[in-house]
């Protein structure tokens, strides 16, 4: 081979060399800047084919898709001091290259790191505002929005955006646990004696309820009947009125004969008594007649 092939070859070469060094592709699901001595000099790029100057320039890709950051529970105190362990997860993503190079250095890892302490003062501040029944059932979904806003304006000079932050799991810790076990139990034998208690109320003061209207209804028989009674009684003795003032001798004899029947009317019933006793003024007149 000549020496101007070889020469020839040689100048392709290096210039194919020159031209990978040089050109680099940026696609859809990536962010890339340009930096030069360290500076940036370069950022908004389209997806395709760009250029720069080998070795004076180089470039550095960031992802675009959404990430996610899942840290070990953390400690927190409610409102009311009492402690709770939450499991929390947080999805972000990287919004301005430039701001988030200058911010973390370009590292994944130094961003996860300040954005989970970001988070962690989030839930700390949310939580601390709330009682436990209102950050775990009531104001659950309030508490996360919360959370989100008071994350997402610290985390902008990251250059990164907070999509979601969410509460996975709130727990009370191992050594708190069985106090608030024994504080539940507490509270729930408590209600349940108020209520024992009221039942027993209720029970006695209808009873009494009851007694008071059964001697009422009582009472009112017992009037009525003596009412009914006093009227028989009247009227019966307006009749015997009437039939002695029309028959006086009639009427004396009735009532002599049911005497008789009354006293004597029994067997083995003895009555002592003077023949010539007025009781006898009958039995003893032939005609029946008074004598």
């Amino acid at each position: 081979m000549s020496n101007a092939r070889f020469a020839t070859l040689v100048v392709f070469g290096l210039g194919f060399v020159a031209i990978g060094l040089s050109a680099f592709t940026v696609n859809e699901r990536e962010h890339a800047i340009k930096l030069q001595v360290g500076e940036v000099v370069e950022s908004a790029y389209e997806p395709g084919l760009h250029w720069k100057i080998p070795i004076y320039q180089n470039v550095r890709k960031f992802p675009r898709r959404i990430l996610t950051i899942s840290d070990q529970p953390e400690r927190i105190f409610t409102a009311e001091r009492r402690a709770l362990q939450v499991d929390f997860f947080v999805k972000w993503r990287i919004v301005e290259p430039v701001s988030f190079y200058t911010s973390t250095g370009g590292f994944e890892s130094v961003a996860n790191d300040r954005l989970s302490e970001i988070i962690k003062n989030a839930i700390v501040t949310e939580f601390g505002k709330r009682t436990v029944e209102q950050a775990i059932s009531v104001e659950r979904a309030e508490l996360m929005r919360d959370m989100l806003v008071t994350a997402s304006s610290t985390a902008q000079g990251l250059g990164v955006e907070l999509i979601d932050v969410r509460v996975k799991q709130v727990e009370f810790p191992d050594d708190v646990k069985n106090a608030v076990y024994r504080e539940m139990r507490e509270e729930r034998n408590r209600v349940a004696a108020e209520l024992r208690a009221g039942g027993r109320e209720t029970e006695q003061r209808r009873k009494s309820e009851a007694d008071k209207e059964r001697t009422i209804i009582l009472a009112d028989a017992y009037r009525d009947s003596q009412i009914l009674r006093g009227e028989g009684d009247a009227r019966a003795a307006e009749i015997y009125a009437n039939a002695y003032s029309q028959d006086p001798e009639f009427y004396e004899f009735y009532r002599s004969i049911d005497a008789y029947r009354k006293s004597m009317g029994k067997a083995g019933d003895i009555l002592v008594l003077d023949p010539n006793n007025e009781f006898f003024r009958y039995l003893n007149s032939s005609t029946g007649e008074q004598e």
